[in-house]
């Protein structure tokens, strides 16, 4: 399964647009949405496509094909008008075979990672694999990144994950 994986929306529509336009070209199967979707966050600005009713529709129109982690930035009114569950921050799942931990990263404790861990929050690209076998991924933020980076999403297929920006350049990757 080829999967998209996102964190950091922030309510913008014109970057959803974009990876979603890109999840269709690509051939995508499923999208993991890290956390943080319609809120843009008391310390974030706006971003510049701001328009959280427009990602709502944008993205129910893939509710079938969404896996989405809670996040810091998200309310529980966001669920009344997301036709797809916003899940508890962590999940524990099984992705291409591998058991993985989906959390947007607020919570979680990095001290002594194991297994396959897929975050958002920092809005700062890692694709890490650790001598233990500990990989942790974090594509980046589609709407606001951070230290320097492009808007950045990832890539799951077979057994890699690649960090990439609007341009499909890959800007980093890791086998798992």
């Amino acid at each position: 399964m080829k999967y998209m994986i996102v964190s950091d929306i922030h309510g913008d529509a014109i970057c959803t647009e974009k990876f979603l336009s890109i999840f269709e070209s690509e051939k995508c199967d499923h999208l993991i949405i890290l956390g943080d979707i319609l809120y843009h966050g008391p310390r974030n600005d706006l971003p510049d496509g701001y328009n959280p009713k427009k990602v709502i529709s944008l993205l129910n129109a893939y509710k079938e094909k969404i896996t989405a982690i809670n996040g810091n930035c998200d309310a529980e009114v966001d669920q009344m008008v997301l036709d797809f569950p916003i899940l508890p921050d962590p999940q524990h799942v099984i992705l291409n075979g591998i058991e993985t931990v989906l959390t947007h990263g607020h919570k979680c404790n990095f001290d002594d990672p194991q297994g396959l861990i897929l975050h958002g929050h920092t809005h700062i690209l890692r694709a890490e694999k650790y001598e233990n076998g500990t990989i942790i991924v974090n594509p980046g933020s589609v709407s606001i990144p951070r230290g320097g980076n492009p808007k950045t999403f990832a890539f799951f297929y077979k057994n890699a994950i690649s960090i990439h920006d609007f341009e499909l350049r890959t800007i980093k990757d890791v086998i798992v």
